[in-house]
């Protein structure tokens, strides 16, 4: 028997979010994980506007896993001049080196705009034009979706920028990310939106508090370890943060079902707590009979390390 199909609608975004300040932005926030998905970043928000001028950008959030800083410009109404003018604003204003413009309704000499801004631009700035939709069937809740009108073309970037060789090391970096990525998502989705894989010694996933990552990484000793890497920037809020966690140390170590090195390193910034692989020495040049074993472990290590610090993440406090 046929089952019976329901007729799928488009729902006008003003129905849902009356004001842009005070609904979509917000909604925007709480869910910026549906966004990070689209994009195939994970990216942890910046509490608090952040200035250029007269200026406020409406988001800014780091993608924990390019290392690297984000701006979102959004909007109710069709695109227009003024966003676009704030838009390069921030981007000749700020640190940002990611720019993401959310509209309904992507006007064409907009969506050209940033199309010639990505093929112009250097290759360490991107911008983005994402629609966002409302759908419905027949009468149930309007749901959302991201839909990208414009992003940047990785291969004509490339073929335009002038660049040293990739070294070897960079390129088996990337190779193994490129092995690792795919073998993680695959074993536990959900767990994260990374889908590029870096050329650098490590790799950082979102721990869902800003200024906290869960990483990978080749150390210069020739080891490989999971670390939560805590650096808000701040130097006593790394350590209040850190000191909160040692605290629960035999219960996060229960979970994870062996002990962990825990590193306040006192005399910089921030500090580590890591699990490290067991067969040393290893290294990322080392041949895929050695480094497949390190794939599987990274891969389980990781899923462990995420669940066992999570819920004492989550209610860390600020002192």
């Amino acid at each position: 028997m046929l089952r019976e199909i329901g007729a799928l609608k488009r729902v006008d975004a003003r129905e849902v979010w009356t004001n842009e300040a005070r609904d979509f932005t917000p909604w925007l926030k709480e869910n910026i994980a549906l966004l990070g998905e689209k994009l195939g970043m994970d990216l942890d928000l910046v509490e608090g506007e952040v200035s250029v001028g007269p200026f406020a950008a409406d988001l800014v959030a780091k993608d924990v896993s390019g290392d690297r800083w984000v701006v979102i410009e959004n909007q109710l109404e069709p695109t227009d001049h003024g966003h676009l003018g704030q838009l390069l604003t921030y981007g000749a204003g700020t640190w940002a080196s990611v720019f993401v413009w959310i509209s309904p309704e992507f006007r064409e000499e907009h969506r050209a705009a940033l199309d010639w801004l990505n093929e112009h631009s250097d290759e360490d700035s991107l911008f983005f034009g994402v629609e966002i939709e409302l759908v419905a069937v027949d009468d149930s809740r309007p749901a959302p979706y991201f839909k990208l009108v414009s992003f940047p073309n990785e291969w004509r970037k490339s073929a335009h920028a002038v660049t040293a060789p990739v070294s070897e090391k960079r390129a088996a970096y990337e190779h193994f990310w490129a092995e690792l990525i795919p073998a993680f998502k695959a074993k536990y989705p959900g767990q994260t939106n990374v889908s590029r894989p870096p050329r650098d010694s490590w790799l950082s996933l979102g721990a869902g508090r800003t200024g906290l990552g869960t990483n990978w990484a080749f150390t210069g000793d020739r080891r490989f370890r999971v670390e939560l890497y805590i650096d808000t920037g701040d130097g006593p809020s790394n350590k209040a943060y850190f000191d909160q966690l040692a605290g629960h140390k035999d219960e996060i170590e229960l979970k994870l079902g062996h002990e962990l090195n825990w590193d306040r390193i006192e005399e910089r910034q921030a500090c580590r707590i890591s699990s490290y692989y067991p067969q040393q020495p290893v290294s990322v040049t080392d041949d895929e009979d050695t480094l497949r074993p390190l794939i599987d472990w990274a891969v389980e290590e990781m899923a462990r390390f995420r669940s066992a610090f999570r819920p004492n993440i989550q209610t860390l406090r600020m002192e």
